[in-house]
């Protein structure tokens, strides 16, 4: 089904989703709308960043597809399928963990303010992830892909906030089940831009056995000179495998083709990560 430039789940794609989705027919009530037309339907909503209201009628209740989306956001039901597909990836071998890390500042609309303080979900912050600056309001996403420029885990903060340190909760996201024993959690190697390089987070990298390819500023090279000997060595730095970081780059764009997510609309974090978490279904399903 295409509507302009929309395209909906192929059917290889659903036949990965599906059976990763809750049954239809919840504990209490009756029985659910078809699951393909609801995430359809949101799908169609973060793509085009149509307002809610203005869903096509062929999709149902708007109502509907934005009440299953809070929903399964609140219960965790988008993040699990997304592990589920990472862990499918990681067991046929299809996922490169030669990691890069980076971040990317969405304006938030207008819309986005005046979120009630009472009523919202476990682990919503009291911000929303938004910030305010002299620009507006914006929220910063902080993620990481893996080598073929698919994300491996977000991390939202307001878009004032630095990159280094969301670092270590971003590789702290970083989790992939295994049928067997504890869930892959380090990377081979993490890749990052100067904005990264601090004695911390190479420090983090060093004790967890993680090969940091992350170039030094220029300030920071100058004053290890300026030193001499007690400036110590200079870290490690493999030009080559550096040119792999635009993996994260390529992800972004891939991530900001939905215009929902180019453009924060949404009252809560938890809504926005959830539609994060969608467009990221989307992508691994496609593999």
């Amino acid at each position: 089904m295409i509507a302009g430039w929309y395209v909906s789940l192929t059917d290889a794609q659903w036949a990965r989703i599906e059976p990763l989705l809750p049954d239809r027919t919840p504990r209490r009530g009756g029985r659910w709308r078809d699951h393909r037309q609801v995430i359809d339907a949101i799908a169609f909503k973060y793509r085009t960043g149509t307002p809610w209201m203005d869903l096509p009628e062929r999709f149902g209740s708007w109502k509907g597809a934005h009440s299953r989306l809070r929903m399964w956001a609140i219960d965790g039901t988008w993040e699990r399928v997304f592990v589920a597909l990472l862990a499918q990836a990681d067991a046929e071998e299809d996922l490169d963990w030669v990691v890069a890390v980076d971040s990317t500042i969405v304006r938030a609309h207008q819309h986005a303010a005046g979120a009630r303080q009472k009523g919202l979900p476990a682990g919503e912050p009291a911000n929303h992830a938004l910030g305010r600056s002299r620009g507006g309001l914006t929220t910063k996403i902080h993620l990481a892909s893996d080598g073929r420029c698919r994300p491996l885990a977000f991390v939202l903060t307001p878009g004032q906030a630095g990159d280094a340190p969301a670092f270590t909760q971003v590789m702290a996201a970083i989790r992939v089940t295994r049928p067997k024993g504890r869930p892959r959690s380090r990377p081979v190697v993490v890749l990052a831009d100067k904005a990264y390089s601090s004695r911390a987070i190479r420090e983090h990298l060093r004790k967890r056995r993680i090969r940091a390819v992350i170039p030094q500023p220029a300030d920071q090279i100058a004053n290890r000179r300026r030193l001499g000997s007690k400036g110590g060595r200079p870290p490690g730095f493999d030009r080559e495998a550096y040119k792999q970081r635009n993996t994260v780059e390529r992800c972004i764009n891939k991530l900001k083709q939905w215009r929902g997510i180019a453009t924060c609309y949404d009252k809560t974090a938890t809504a926005y990560q959830a539609a994060l978490h969608l467009a990221a279904i989307h992508i691994w399903a496609a593999r």
